[in-house]
């Protein structure tokens, strides 16, 4: 399936998170999965939220450089070998996966990617069964 993340470019500053945190919170914006990844003055902070759009103008409105990304959700199963599995479904349609990282649900997570052509990508997993 297809998911909309919500990036946001953060200073490395004290009290930074708690502030995203807050305006998210206060425009009832639900933070289904989050990573950041930092260096010594900013940070990259990546988010599923329940509402990408919305979040995306209350970031902006706030002075957050922020944009949408739409990425590629495959449901994992808990066995030995399925990232395997599924990268090698992918295999065939995606030259790079700039990055990926978990999203938790009911059940068995997904795994959320990065991929130039999210929606080739969808569409062959889909013909492999996932």
């Amino acid at each position: 399936m297809l998911v909309k993340q919500i990036s946001v470019f953060v200073e490395n500053r004290e009290g930074k998170m708690r502030e995203i945190a807050g305006i998210l919170k206060e425009n009832k914006i639900d933070i289904k999965t989050i990573s950041l990844a930092d260096t010594s003055d900013y940070g990259m902070l990546r988010m599923i939220v329940s509402d990408a759009e919305k979040a995306y103008e209350v970031l902006r409105d706030a002075g957050y450089p922020s944009k949408v990304t739409e990425l590629l959700a495959v449901r994992s199963s808990n066995y030995a070998g399925c990232l395997y599995d599924i990268l090698d479904a992918l295999s065939n349609s995606v030259d790079n996966i700039e990055y990926l990282y978990t999203l938790p649900d009911e059940g068995e997570p997904y795994i959320v990617f990065k991929v130039a052509d999210p929606e080739t990508a969808e569409a062959l997993m889909k013909e492999k069964g996932y």
